[in-house]
């Protein structure tokens, strides 16, 4: 490193020719190269802005570089920048509390970790002791993490190039309503996404059966919202077999619907609660495992068989307590709900306008356009086209298969929501051109 700033060129063949990026393949890799952020925006090496629409991986939710939370990790940094795990720590101790008073239910002690994947591959263990049975039922369109054991419970594509993976996991179909598994349409839905999981419950055994995993609200696989009953008969059929229900609520929480969390819409207590991204909005590797009263109690007197170097990380839990208190003082989690009121009513007017949008989705500020190329086969338009475009034009987003998430920090206001909308419009103009519906 010099004083001198790189320039674009050296910044992407340095991190081309000695790194590796996830989920590509390296020779086509085009990445920014980005310098600099600030609330809703982030600049490149050549000082172009960007718009983030995506939060970066949905989990900037408090927007970049909010000064408070940047001052909390540099306070901490000042005084104490890492200590092992066996050992207490004041915002460890604080974000723990942070953590029951918000969560739902009984919800209580918190097993903090670094990343989404690791916080579900611990509530499986915890599961797992816990119940002293191995089987854990997943949902197909769902994402939970890359490690051996989060990526079993992922239910789609990302699974298949590292399988056998660990053994026990059982996937059942989603709450898809656009295009429901079972040929229903929701004026005539059946439910058979909640009965067809009991049909499986039975069949696989009730008592061989931990938990069933579930995401909040399913996120990179289309932000699948489900039926209203939904989460409440899920709970109620764990309850009947005795099955813990585990909530992922790594991309869903910390105000990205509107609630706290996701299962609050449904006033739904999970027994485990997995939370990373916006616990601290990606300023620090942060994830947590809470579990509720009676599995806190359970290992009061058991031996808690799990352990990493930088679990409870002082920086991390610094940042998650400064960023829990900025989405109370400056009121986000509130903002999410109004303006994704607001967000609901443009993303139906673009799909009333192109004819290439099959589907919009939303609740707070999490959000998708689904692109058809026909609207009465529902066969997919591939999104990917669209990025060139969307990125000469200075806007970031998370683009898919064949969707457009509309996912950007909850600090945006209107005019800026509506700056993104606008050059999405312009993009589905394009889209259009590839529809072949009448």
């Amino acid at each position: 490193m010099t004083d001198k700033p790189m320039t674009a060129a050296e910044i992407i063949r340095l991190n081309k020719e000695y790194t590796l990026f996830s989920w590509s393949t390296q020779a086509a890799v085009d990445p920014i190269p980005a310098v600099r952020s600030e609330g809703v925006y982030f600049w490149d090496a050549n000082g172009k802005r960007y718009l983030d629409f995506s939060s970066q991986l949905v989990n900037v939710n408090i927007g970049h570089q909010n000064p408070k939370v940047v001052k909390a990790i540099q306070d901490q940094a000042a005084k104490m920048c890492f200590i092992q795990p066996a050992l207490a720590t004041e915002p460890r101790g604080v974000l723990g509390q942070m953590l029951a008073e918000r969560t739902p239910g009984n919800l209580k002690k918190t097993f903090f970790c670094l990343g989404g994947a690791e916080a579900n591959e611990n509530a499986i263990k915890i599961a797992r002791w816990f119940t002293k049975r191995h089987k854990i039922l997943a949902r197909y369109k769902s994402y939970h993490g890359a490690t051996h054991g989060a990526v079993a419970l992922t239910g789609d594509y990302r699974r298949w190039a590292v399988e056998p993976t660990m053994p026990g996991v059982v996937h059942v179909f989603d709450p898809y309503c656009y295009r429901c598994t079972f040929g229903w349409t929701p004026d005539i839905c059946h439910r058979e996404c909640v009965t067809h999981i009991e049909e499986v419950i039975r069949a696989e055994g009730p008592d061989t059966i931990a938990a069933i995993f579930l995401e909040g609200i399913t996120g990179t696989n289309g932000i699948l919202i489900p039926p209203d009953d939904y989460w409440p008969r899920i709970r109620q059929m764990c309850d009947k077999y005795g099955i813990l229900l585990v909530d992922d609520e790594v991309m869903s929480g910390f105000g990205r619907t509107g609630k706290w969390f996701a299962v609050d819409h449904w006033g739904v207590a999970p027994d485990i609660m997995t939370m990373a991204k916006g616990l601290t909005s990606g300023y620090a590797p942060l994830a947590a495992v809470v579990v509720s009263e009676p599995i806190a109690s359970f290992f009061e007197d058991r031996f808690l068989a799990g352990g990493l170097t930088y679990g409870s990380h002082p920086l991390g839990c610094a940042a998650g307590v400064a960023t829990v208190q900025v989405y109370q003082e400056e009121g986000l989690v509130d903002n999410s709900a109004c303006l994704g009121l607001y967000l609901g009513e443009r993303l139906e007017e673009l799909k009333v306008r192109h004819p290439s949008v099959g589907d919009v989705r939303y609740i707070g500020l999490f959000s998708a356009i689904e692109l058809v190329k026909d609207r009465a086969t529902k066969e997919p338009l591939p999104s990917a086209p669209l990025n060139r475009f969307l990125r000469e034009q200075g806007l970031f987003t998370f683009l898919p298969t064949n969707l457009i998430f509309v996912t950007p920090p909850l600090c945006i206001n209107q005019a800026q929501l509506d700056e993104g909308l606008a050059l999405i419009d312009r993009a589905l103009e394009i889209a259009d051109q590839s529809y072949t519906g009448k």
